[in-house]
């Protein structure tokens, strides 16, 4: 059986490719597990632990948003960061086939389309950052101006007060 940290993922692959230096963790899956608690079993600040949101715009477009774990995505503020008059979450059942990804396990990095990626706006304060790595029970952790660039990302308030 292979160790775990063995273990690559597009995510990983995209981030060599790119240049990206990153750190891999991984914890174990039993169970539903929130962002928070991942946070935690990593020993992170749930500041830098960022979730990767998918959403769906008036227009039909298609936005990426990424928010520390412990916060919650305002639909009013992700809508004007986007330019959009409205945006909808996307439905999990619709997540995989757009994206590649599983609930749980999205990550802005190595979608099958490049979409539009807002980060909320702490992204430029922290010194790291850790996104999914693209697959349940595996983490990525770089930084964040570096993964901004290579999304072509910007950062914006978008989170609920």
């Amino acid at each position: 059986m292979a160790k775990e940290k063995d273990v690559k993922t597009n995510v990983m692959r995209v981030l060599e490719q790119k240049k990206i230096s990153y750190t891999a963790h991984s914890y174990p899956t039993d169970g539903a597990i929130d962002g928070v608690s991942v946070a935690n079993m990593l020993g992170q600040d749930t500041e830098c632990v960022f979730k990767t949101l998918v959403a769906k715009g008036a227009s039909g477009g298609y936005y990426v948003f990424d928010i520390p774990v412990a916060e919650t995505l305002d639909l009013k503020k992700a809508a004007r960061a986007v330019g959009e008059k409205s945006i909808v979450m996307l439905p999990q059942k619709e997540l995989l086939p757009l994206t590649g990804y599983v609930h749980g396990g999205c990550s802005p990095v190595g979608m099958k389309k490049q979409f539009p990626t807002v980060f909320h706006e702490t992204v430029e304060i922290i010194d790291t950052i850790m996104v999914s790595a693209g697959k349940i029970g595996c983490q990525v952790q770089c930084e964040p101006a570096a993964l901004m660039e290579l999304l072509d990302a910007r950062a914006a308030d978008i989170v609920v007060e």
